[in-house]
């Protein structure tokens, strides 16, 4: 790794999404296919929150990215994408308005959140796990932004939330560690959370 390749790629981000706000973030799964209930939900929240004047971030690749960006392609809002260079996938998905590019997972990440007002977390594999506990050790250490956490899909996110439980239990977190984040279920629960 390369101090001066990191130090560019945070620059040219913060340069490039430093106009806009209003952002939220959509992580999830780059393996589900766009026909799943997943994506078809991911098209239509990112559409929605596109209309209602929010910008939608995403990793920039297929599957929950990918639909997430067209929806929000096709709203009124700007569909913006932070992809990483990888060896046999992915490439940035077509429904971009703007398009970063990113050598390692870290940068990228930190931009994801950085320039986030809201995230929402859909079901995923490891990155996607990754990058909800990133954030939610920056809420709870108040090393980033106080932002709204939403996961979607309560009935995916339930072991994990049993796990917190046993963290809380043996006092490895606080109970109020599981305030910061929101379980939904619907787009339009996500809409009223972000309308209030």
């Amino acid at each position: 790794m390369k101090i001066d390749v990191v130090e560019s790629e945070l620059n040219e981000a913060q340069t490039a999404l430093e106009k806009f706000d209003n952002n939220i973030t959509i992580f999830g799964s780059a393996r589900i296919a766009q026909d799943d209930p997943l994506a078809k939900k991911a098209y239509q929240l990112g559409r929605s929150l596109s209309d209602a004047g929010f910008n939608v971030l995403t990793g920039a690749g297929p599957g929950i990215m990918q639909a997430a960006n067209h929806g929000a392609f096709e709203g009124k809002s700007k569909s913006i994408g932070l992809n990483i260079k990888l060896p046999k996938e992915q490439a940035p998905n077509p429904y971009l308005d703007e398009c970063l590019l990113f050598k390692h997972f870290f940068t990228r990440k930190v931009m994801l959140i950085k320039h986030a007002d809201a995230c929402v977390f859909f079901p995923g594999g490891f990155g996607t796990a990754d990058e909800l506990m990133e954030i939610l050790t920056l809420v709870q250490t108040r090393k980033g932004k106080q932002i709204k956490i939403l996961l979607f899909d309560s009935a995916f996110w339930t072991p994990l939330m049993n796990w917190f439980k046993i963290l809380e239990n043996n006092q490895y977190i606080n109970p109020t560690d599981l305030e910061s984040f929101e379980l939904v279920d619907s787009v339009e629960q996500i809409l009223e959370i972000f309308e209030a």
